[in-house]
């Protein structure tokens, strides 16, 4: 079992969502984060004043998934559809996951993905 963690650009939400339904790929977490990488944020004006905001805005999405060739298929996915070519695109980090409990049912591993 795998665990892909995706960090991307706000306005990328819908277009990797849907890309993710779109290949069966449905227990998705989801959330709105704060952080910076090589761009180390960005200088935006406010009320005329040039203030420096370290901290950008990202998406954050959490995946688990059952094989090796899903994670490969999820971030391909991801990747092709968050890639804008410019810095702050994002990044995809995938874990090897020990074990994973239901709590409702108490199944335990793949079941209870």
């Amino acid at each position: 079992m795998k665990k892909v963690e995706a960090i991307v650009r706000p306005e990328k939400f819908e277009e990797v969502k849907d890309a993710l339904q779109k290949i069966d790929v449905h227990g998705i977490t989801v959330s709105q984060v704060m952080g910076c990488g090589h761009q180390k944020g960005q200088v935006e004006s406010v009320r005329g004043v040039d203030v420096e905001i370290s901290m950008n805005s990202k998406i954050k999405f959490e995946i688990v998934v059952s094989t090796d060739e899903w994670a490969e298929k999820t971030i391909k996915v991801i990747q092709e559809v968050a890639c804008t070519g410019n810095i702050g695109d994002g990044k995809i980090f995938v874990y090897d996951l020990e074990d994973v409990v239901r709590i409702r049912t108490g199944e335990r591993g793949v079941k209870a993905i």
